[in-house]
């Protein structure tokens, strides 16, 4: 290679780097600042006269009314009430480990309930009455205004063997004016609680607000909170934002998540929904690290009720693992949470023949074996072909060196006979890289499902304790040694050497370059990532094997060879017909 081609090369492995550092700096958890809004039960405005401007009843105080704690369970969940917020203040998933052998709970440590009522974006009206039965599922909370106004909460949870969905919860919000003089009912939101990494290694950039409206997603991260500046150089792009709010027409739906886990909220009638908001808040920490969680809420539209009127609003309350035929079993886009991106389709279909061969194989990482074999078996004749070509251009390198001596000085006649030299020979200088072309969506797919997809966790694979995370062995110097990502680069570089060298130095430079490139992507990430890229790799190296003992292919020029092949059929053509 020239110096210019070993100076871009090594600027883009710095720039990798550099983009590692940034990822690990700011999207990293950080102390929140001190003007970071968070989550209260507190008194809420309270339905006010429609007619006359009399001045707004405050609600009882909840100093009044003691707060208590009851349980709902399920075979697959907990679902833990609490008066004093009037809403679910944890969901225990009985179906789901997490740290230390204890079951992954969703909203712990929060003030914020899920299915909690608000006037203002972080505040929740408090001092409920609860009332709870076992045998049906339900929790009441009912909440009398000093104006008039009478709240009632209905919560049922799934009760039985419910397997179509488990981890669904009715909710209905009712407000009655007992009076004789019509209120007004401030538009007011329903909370989705909060979500948190729950695991040291869990990406940030996963615990995200989502909320769908006219058939489409749109998202933050928990780092829209944080301030920003220019990379490297620190120039300030914004400061501290503390909320997020956007306003739309028919909101179907808002979710709070994890990288597993999810909190979904769906109004019944989504022409009642027409805004919504998140704030950031601090989460327990996770092995002595600061963490940052996110919590949010679906705003409804006010109205006004006349003396004696009862207004119910109802929605769904989805908190459970991101497990898509259940999100698509709650009849939106719920299942767009997974994020899976530009090569969802695939991303789905990697998942649904993962699952499948599970069933027969009984281990994920197998399946992932298995699945990577089948891939590479459909793919047998396109990697063929391709090796094929490879063979050609590596026999076609002596006339190549000998024109790239004869045109040194001239880089334009160069390119020109190469060209012509190809188109002689009939040597394409790209296929080599159509295997690798195939194969890129199908590693953003598994990028994208390893990473949402909530089946491999707590999958172990030899000395690999979770899928789901980086088979970190050991720590060296601090750095995390992670056997699965090196083993992959290493059978890149393996594959490298025995592939056919073309006679192509752009192309050449490109491979040079795939296995740093694959090793930052992968160090990091699931290792069942790592294990399907590894095994495509050694199932390549053996492919490799087979073909390059084959004779080397002779090289004709397409004009020979087409004269050939017209005196072939001139003669056939010749031949008197058999009787």
């Amino acid at each position: 290679m020239d110096r210019k081609s070993w100076i871009a090369i090594t600027l883009s492995v710095a720039g990798l780097f550099a983009w590692q550092w940034y990822v690990s700096k700011y999207y990293k958890p950080q102390l929140a600042k001190a003007n970071a809004v968070t989550a209260s039960a507190t008194p809420a405005p309270t339905a006010t006269p429609a007619v006359n401007s009399t001045p707004a009843p405050t609600p009882p105080s909840e100093a009044t009314i003691a707060a208590r704690a009851e349980s709902l369970s399920n075979e697959n969940a907990e679902f833990t009430f609490n008066s004093g917020t009037g809403g679910i203040e944890q969901v225990v998933l009985r179906m789901h480990k997490g740290e230390n052998e204890s079951h992954v709970s969703l909203n712990r440590s929060r003030s914020m309930p899920i299915g909690g009522l608000g006037f203002n974006p972080g505040e929740v009206l408090g001092g409920f009455e609860m009332a709870t039965d076992p045998a049906k599922g339900e929790a009441t909370f009912s909440s009398k205004q000093s104006g008039g106004l009478e709240i009632t909460k209905r919560f049922a949870v799934p009760m039985g063997a419910n397997k179509e969905k488990p981890y669904a919860i009715a909710l209905d919000v009712t407000f009655k004016n007992p009076g004789t003089a019509p209120l007004q009912v401030p538009e007011f939101f329903i909370g989705t609680g909060g979500a948190a990494p729950l695991h040291v290694n869990d990406l940030p950039m996963y615990t995200r607000f989502d909320w769908g409206h006219g058939g489409s997603m749109t998202n933050i991260d928990v780092n829209w909170f944080s301030a920003s500046s220019v990379p490297l150089i620190g120039i300030p792009i914004h400061g501290l934002r503390p909320l997020y709010e956007e306003t739309k027409p028919d909101i179907e739906w808002v979710a709070v998540t994890s990288q597993y886990f999810c909190t979904i909220i769906t109004p019944k009638d989504a022409t009642q929904s027409h805004s919504v908001w998140s704030m950031r808040f601090d989460a327990p920490k996770l092995n002595e690290t600061p963490n940052f969680g996110i919590q949010g809420g679906l705003k409804s539209k006010g109205f006004t009720l006349a003396a004696g009127e009862v207004v119910t609003r109802s929605f769904e309350i989805y908190a459970g693992p991101k497990e898509l035929p259940l999100l698509r079993k709650l009849g939106a886009t719920q299942d767009k949470v997974m994020n899976f991106g530009m090569f969802g389709f695939v991303s789905e279909f990697l998942l649904w023949s993962m699952n499948g061969l599970h069933v027969l194989l009984g281990n994920y990482a197998a399946s992932i074996i298995a699945l990577t074999i089948l891939i590479k078996s459909v793919l047998w004749p396109v990697q063929n072909k391709a090796t094929k070509e490879m063979r050609k251009m590596a026999a076609l390198s002596p006339k190549m060196t000998e024109m790239r001596e004869k045109h040194k000085d001239n880089p334009q006649k160069l390119n020109e006979e190469t060209m012509k030299l190809y188109k002689e020979y009939g040597v394409n200088p790209f296929s080599g890289c159509l295997p690798m072309l195939i194969q890129i969506p199908i590693f953003f797919g598994f990028y994208a499902m390893l990473g949402t997809a909530i089946e491999l966790r707590n999958s172990s694979f030899f000395w690999v304790v979770d899928l789901s995370q980086p088979d970190t062995i050991t720590h060296l110097l601090g750095f995390p040694i992670n056997i699965l990502p090196l083993l992959m680069a290493g059978t890149m570089v393996w594959q490298m050497i025995i592939t056919p060298k073309t006679g192509d130095a752009m192309q050449q430079r490109i491979f040079y370059f795939m296995p740093i490139i694959f090793l930052v992507f992968c160090y990091n990430y699931a290792s069942g990532l790592a294990l399907y890229w590894t095994t495509q790799n050694l199932f390549s190296i053996v492919q490799l094997y087979f073909t390059r003992n084959q004779p080397l292919p002779t090289l004709e020029k397409k004009s020979i060879v087409a004269k050939r092949e017209a005196q072939l059929a001139k003669k056939k053509s010749k031949k008197p017909p058999t009787s």
